[in-house]
């Protein structure tokens, strides 16, 4: 058993985190932390909670969350960095579902994010939580960076490809579309519903924050700088992401069915379709699952992956507790093993 701490319980994100965690056998939420909803109830808050969730926000008190195994960070770009080395320091070990940790350059996560980052000393040393390529170095982890929603849906469909230098590695796309509970919880005219539903839009053409943190991992796949187009979408739906990934082969593969079953046969997240299937969104809704189809269309020269996964669960709250359990030696499923949601 070990306590947990939550900073930053009221967007999407911390309340599927809470969801998850209130259900796992071997946690104890020990506090929950919100400036804005200072001592109100946390079921108060989200009723789905109610005799769950036991709990009242409190302020985000180090010394108080020194008293945790773990503390999450669910909370927005560039605050997590000002608590966590103070955190480090008093033996607590961190996962943060923010960006703050995610990229290893400084001045890189400085350009994207708009200030510098508060701690850039930490930022090698922090394990980036994408479980199906860094499952032995999460195990040793103090501070780990839990991946974007993005970057896990493309790196998952990208992975077989690149690890075995099928393709092109300066022509890779992806055409990714996101539920609007991406965009967080805030205000904003953007995700009303009058103006998010019955619609489609591009967005962030010109580079999108998750673009340098997909090449990184990319990069440490295969090696190399990769040449990638992200083309993220907004889509009419509450949760999901639906990543259509293109590459052009270099050599004549031999099977990629097979290669695609075989390169995750030991995942317990990732599902490899049958040949010739569509994932759809809705298969993952509630799950921690990555749901992947690979085509080659008219046996030409092109690879199409198709990959589906809950952008809060699989693309957040699920991953990171999918991490905690490598990190404190839990069965990998504990807790993360709900079957998606139908309808």
């Amino acid at each position: 058993m070990i306590k947990v701490g939550v900073v930053g319980g009221t967007g999407y994100t911390g309340v599927e985190l809470l969801r998850l965690l209130a259900g796992h056998p071997l946690v104890e939420l020990s506090l929950i932390t919100s400036r804005s909803e200072l001592g109100k109830s946390v079921a108060d808050i989200y009723p789905n909670l109610r005799n769950v969730v036991d709990l009242q926000f409190s302020l985000p008190d180090t010394e108080a969350l020194a008293e945790c195994d773990l503390v999450f960070f669910a909370t927005p770009n560039a605050v997590a960095m000002k608590q966590v080395p103070e955190l480090l320091e008093k033996g607590v070990r961190v996962i943060d579902l923010s960006a703050d940790f995610r990229l290893h350059d400084a001045q890189e996560w400085a350009q994207w994010y708009g200030e510098q980052h508060a701690c850039p000393e930490l930022l090698e040393q922090a394990v980036y939580g994408l479980p199906e390529v860094n499952r032995a170095t999460i195990k040793e982890a103090n501070i780990l960076a839990n991946p974007g929603c993005y970057p896990t849906a493309v790196q998952l469909g990208f992975l077989p490809l690149l690890q075995n230098g099928l393709v092109s590695c300066d022509s890779l796309v992806a055409d990714a579309k996101s539920g609007v509970s991406g965009a967080g919880r805030q205000a904003s005219v953007g995700s009303l519903l009058c103006e998010a539903s019955e619609s489609l839009k591009a967005y962030a053409v010109p580079g999108h924050r998750h673009l340098p943190e997909i090449r990184q991992g990319l990069k440490q796949i295969v090696g190399a700088e990769v040449g990638l187009t992200f083309v993220p979408h907004l889509i009419p739906m509450i949760r999901g992401i639906h990543a259509t990934l293109y590459a052009e082969l270099n050599v004549e593969p031999e099977d990629l069915q097979s290669l695609y079953e075989n390169c995750y046969a030991d995942e317990p997240f990732v599902d490899v379709m049958p040949q010739g299937s569509h994932p759809e969104t809705r298969s993952v809704r509630g799950s921690n699952h990555c749901r992947i189809a690979v085509h080659r269309p008219q046996q030409g020269n092109r690879v199409v992956v198709l990959s589906v996964i809950d952008n809060l669960v699989k693309g957040a709250a699920g991953q990171a507790l999918q991490n905690m359990n490598i990190m404190f030696g839990f069965p990998e499923e504990m807790g993360i093993g709900a079957i998606a949601l139908m309808p």
